[in-house]
């Protein structure tokens, strides 16, 4: 393992490539330290970091199952509390330095299909700049055969008092027995961040489609914000609250907005929900930037 830290002016992150995770970014606003994610200690791993990748594709497919192209896949489990492949290999892999600079890191993994049908490159670029964080992410299939594959990343946000989202989106999709995804509907009240909205304090587990790649949390009583913009590519997001029940000891101190390129279980759909298929040697690419502003700007 090694730790990567970033710096430019009152910027700061810091990067593990174990998991190919951020550890911390933050902003020193007025001589105060402003977690701009769940900040960690060294050595957390992915679930407890302050963000992750989902690579070559995030959350789970149903009975870890699918059919592409006449040929039958299927997965199986990478955790010890779920029955389902969850979030691809990116955030359990060991990524190498690339290069790097006070300001830039690239990382990447070669994957080998072992329990999953997939065999891939991946790549981050980690850029801190004086307006704020970018995070790139490219996957190219090295296997033999055509596969859909998909990209996202796992933010782990500061939930306060004051707390609001805005992230307008047009469709939303219910939650089904084994934390997957169910039908599409409209979106519930408190769920419709079209608006600038409190989080609810309850178990949220649901994606968000045809989102806008625009968003905004708000810590008013910090006076700062995080403006979050996704590039064409990243048009769906999933919110993930837990509760006491699934994580004993969390006390609603933060949340997830999970911006993706595509929908949770998008292998069994008719149309791959958004994966894009690459066929061998072709490459996917998306970008997130965390832009830090005053509150209220």
């Amino acid at each position: 393992m090694s730790i990567i830290n970033l710096q430019n002016g009152l910027l700061s992150a810091r990067i593990s490539t174990t998991g190919g995770t951020l550890l911390d970014y933050s902003w020193m606003m007025d001589g105060s330290k402003i977690a701009l994610l769940r900040p960690t200690k060294d050595g957390a791993n992915a679930s407890s970091s302050a963000c992750y990748p989902l690579v070559p594709f995030g959350n789970r497919v149903r009975n870890n199952h699918f059919t592409f192209e006449g040929r039958d896949y299927r997965l199986r489990p990478n955790t010890a509390s779920d029955p389902h492949y969850l979030h691809g290999d990116g955030w359990q892999a060991e990524w190498s330095i690339l290069s790097r600079t006070s300001s830039e890191v690239q990382i990447g993994f070669h994957h080998q299909e072992a329990d999953t049908p997939y065999r891939y490159d991946a790549r981050q670029i980690i850029t801190l700049s004086s307006e704020g964080l970018t995070l790139h992410m490219s996957v190219e299939n090295t296997g033999i055969h055509a596969l859909p594959f998909g990209l996202g990343w796992h933010p782990y946000f500061p939930l306060t008092a004051q707390t609001t989202l805005f992230a307008p989106a047009r469709h939303f999709r219910t939650e089904t027995e084994g934390f997957l995804p169910g039908q599409r509907t409209d979106i519930p009240a408190d769920l419709d961040f079209s608006r600038p909205l409190s989080l609810p304090r309850r178990w949220v587990n649901n994606g968000l489609e045809d989102w806008s790649g625009e968003a905004l949390i708000a810590w008013p009583e910090k006076r700062a914000s995080l403006r979050l913009t996704a590039d064409a590519t990243v048009r769906h997001a999933f919110v993930f609250i837990p509760d006491t029940d699934f994580i004993p000891a969390y006390r609603h101190d933060y949340f997830c907005f999970e911006p993706m390129s595509h929908i949770a279980n998008g292998h069994n759909l008719p149309d791959l929900g958004d994966l894009k298929i690459l066929q061998p040697g072709e490459t996917l690419a998306a970008s997130i930037r965390l832009q830090p502003q005053s509150y209220p700007q």
